[in-house]
């Protein structure tokens, strides 16, 4: 911690502070349950999405929801979903 934050928070140089870390952005319990049952079918694509930055996951995540009413196009997104962390892309396709 600097000295603003301690300055500021009204802590004492020498106390302690109980921090508590979590993990950032949408995690795999937070995905809608087609998104999620795709990774578990596919461990390493799963591994992969579980590595990506937040803004990554957010993308596909967005990408994914832009077809909800649309359920075929919706059911390809949720297979590239799937397909492209599995051989390591992290970005989804530009369309």
């Amino acid at each position: 911690m600097g000295p603003a934050w301690v300055r500021d928070s009204g802590l004492s140089a020498d106390g302690d502070v109980l921090i508590e870390l979590e993990p950032e952005g949408p995690q795999r319990d937070d995905l809608a349950d087609d998104v999620r049952a795709a990774l578990e079918d596919s461990p390493a694509a799963a591994a992969f999405f579980d590595t990506l930055p937040q803004y990554y996951r957010k993308a596909y995540l967005r990408w994914v929801d832009a077809t909800t009413r649309r359920p075929e196009v919706h059911a390809a997104r949720i297979a590239e979903v799937v397909r492209l962390p599995a051989t390591g892309i992290k970005e989804r396709p530009r369309s």
